[in-house]
């Protein structure tokens, strides 16, 4: 027959290519899409664990599958030749075909390059859509609870707002143009001039008075953009976390925004062991420039280099101080770089007293005075507050910007993995640099971009599990039941049910299936028998009833709907399914009996709960702080 003359011929080849013709006719073109669909694709990131743990099951069934269809295609080459081929042979070939296949399949259909956002931007499908909105939400949490009130800006902004702060490296990354009515504007690289316009929009100019109340506190979560090398936790666009306090003079208002961050931390469960924030201040560095004798004109400058230093290193930035344009000597360089290795404010000041070119009691001395006193009482008011495991005193730490005029701050993943998470400080300058020289108006922020923490919380699996959060779904098992599911979805929507109707008829089987897809935890069929009595059966996937075994069931009336989760609790524990008559826990006490002169519960330092959240308590050391503090 046929097979025994596709045999004879098959078993006269021989040569590896013989045995790859002989293979490739005996696998099928069904053969090949199998194996493609079969194929699980690794992931283009780092998959979170949940990831991880979904992936490897994957890749188990992908195994097994292959394996099954390798030994069927092995049976059917012994089948038709005396020719034995080993099986990694078969696997290779279908590789090979797999991607052959492939490539004629996007050969017919070619994929524009527009269905991919443009380099360095990103796509929110609704799963990544819900992660960014809890962590704005957290965001958000945050700063409402230290009272910060909320603003935003246009995208589009002037170009000559960040011109004005010229040698900047942001000038050369912006998405600039001539719009139609021969404006130059930009999309904004960052909120702050944003932020400097609007509070001198509420300024008299001609005497710098603001006509507000101060300080003002306000947040923002704007999207900004930025062409710059993109990398890991690094976009071209990208949405900033915002804080700011306009119009105090004292570093109290750096330690809010320190805690602020700080708290956010906290509330995620990442910890001081994880993650850490560098704090130095522009003073200290410039009395330690002073100090060296470095003209003050080349300050600026100096700053930029030595903001490299985590990137270049000690030796790098000395040549650089000594090279064109600063031409430093070996000296001022080497002095400059001690204090930077200086890992305490006291360290500082007492490399800086030892100092032969500052007498005691000249300009300079009270400078250098008021900035280490300054920095301490960032870490003293830190402690107080409870969140001083968090901080470390490094003196390299400058920030790139050039507004930047006393205390800044980076937070840094301890593990030395990842970019800077956040980083800000005091800009005293910046409004006057716009407004005039009456606006001297003091200022102070941070950015808190939404990249980086992202990629953390990957790393830690910190990650939330975010369901779509659909409470119902409402099916309708035939068409002259569409209208009625519409009237049941809009009494549970009216009730505050998130609710996902069916558009068309479905069977008891696809509504499950509808549910399991949409995350809901109840169905509610819409069928003529019961509709005929003023009913609705609604099943709940999760409270198992003990009789059957399967979902609970009720049959509800109508106008009982709004009524859902108090007519399933009821029933629950009338069929006492397990743990339904646990009742909730009470609200938590507003007032607290204390032994210690009714001044609240007695301080403890930050601590880490069982879930490993973390909670910033302040320390007794610093209760005298507080108004209701007592010293009895």
């Amino acid at each position: 027959g046929e097979a025994a003359r596709t045999r004879r011929t098959m078993g006269r080849s021989s040569g590896p290519d013989a045995s790859k013709a002989q293979l490739e006719a005996v696998i099928e073109e069904a053969d090949v899409r199998a194996w493609r669909e079969l194929t699980v694709a690794n992931p283009k990131s780092e998959p979170t664990p949940e990831e991880k743990d979904a992936l490897r099951a994957k890749k188990e069934a992908e195994k097994k599958g292959k394996a099954k269809l390798v030994d069927s295609i092995a049976a059917k080459v012994t089948k038709a030749t005396t020719v034995i081929i080993k099986k990694d042979k078969i696997k290779k070939t279908l590789d090979a075909l797999a991607q052959a296949q492939r490539e004629a399949d996007e050969a017919v259909a070619a994929r524009p390059p527009w269905l991919d956002p443009p380099s360095g931007t990103r796509d929110f499908y609704p799963k990544e859509m819900r992660l960014r909105n809890w962590l704005f939400g957290e965001m958000r949490a945050v700063a409402l609870a230290y009272a910060f009130k909320e603003y935003d800006a246009p995208v589009l902004e002037h170009v000559e707002l960040y011109e004005r702060k010229a040698g900047e490296e942001i000038t050369q990354q912006m998405y600039d143009f001539v719009d139609k009515e021969k404006t130059r504007v930009t999309l904004r690289p960052e909120m702050t001039p944003s932020l400097a316009r609007m509070v001198l929009n509420l300024t008299n100019l001609a005497t710098g008075e603001v006509r507000t109340p101060l300080p003002l506190k306000w947040f923002s979560i704007p999207q900004c953009w930025r062409f710059e090398a993109t990398q890991r936790g690094r976009k071209r666009e990208h949405y900033q976390w915002n804080m700011d306090i306009v119009g105090e003079w004292s570093v109290t208002a750096e330690v809010e925004l320190l805690g602020a961050i700080c708290a956010f931390f906290a509330k995620l469960g990442v910890g001081p062991d994880v993650v850490g924030v560098r704090v130095n201040s522009r003073k200290v560095l410039d009395a330690v420039v002073a100090a060296a004798g470095v003209p003050r004109s080349k300050f600026a400058q100096v700053c930029v280099v030595v903001d490299k230093i985590d990137k270049i290193g000690g030796s790098a930035v000395k040549e650089m101080l000594c090279a064109e344009p600063l031409q430093l000597p070996d000296s001022a360089a080497d002095s400059i770089l001690q204090c930077l290795a200086a890992k305490t404010v006291d360290d500082v000041r007492a490399i800086l007293m030892k100092h032969d070119g500052v007498a005691s009691g000249d300009a300079n001395t009270a400078t250098r005075d008021q900035a280490l006193t300054e920095m301490q009482d960032v870490f003293d008011l830190a402690e107080a507050a409870g969140f001083g495991a968090y901080l470390d005193f490094d003196a390299s730490v400058v920030r790139g910007l050039a507004y930047y005029t006393g205390v800044v701050f980076e937070a840094f993943d301890r593990r030395g993995e990842l970019r800077a998470i956040c980083g800000g400080g005091r800009y005293d300058r910046l409004l006057e640099l716009y407004g005039g020289d009456k606006c001297t108006i003091p200022c102070c922020g941070f950015g808190f971009g939404d990249c980086v923490i992202v990629e953390l919380l990957k790393d830690l699996g910190k990650l939330p599990e975010l369901p779509a959060g659909v409470d119902v779904v409402v099916a309708p098992f035939s068409e002259a039941d569409v209208p009625h599911a519409f009237r049941v979805a809009s009494t549970l929507r009216a009730a505050g049910f998130a609710v996902d109707l069916a558009l068309e008829a479905r069977k008891a089987r696809q509504a499950f299936d509808l549910a399991n897809r949409a995350g809901a935890r109840r169905v509610a069929f819409v069928a003529p028998d019961e509709w005929a009595q003023g009913l609705v059966r609604v099943k709940d996937m999760l409270l198992k009833d003990p009789e059957t075994g399967e979902g609970l069931q009720l049959d509800v009336p109508l106008a009982s709907l709004p009524d859902l989760d108090r007519l399933f609790a009821d029933e629950a524990v009338s069929k006492k399914v397990p743990g339904a008559a646990s009742p909730p826990p009470p609200p938590p006490s507003k007032t607290t009996t204390t032994t210690n002169g009714g001044a609240g519960p007695p301080p403890a330092p930050l601590t880490s709960s069982d879930d490993g959240a973390w909670q910033l308590q302040p320390t007794a050391k610093f209760a005298v702080l507080g108004p209701s503090a007592s010293t009895s």
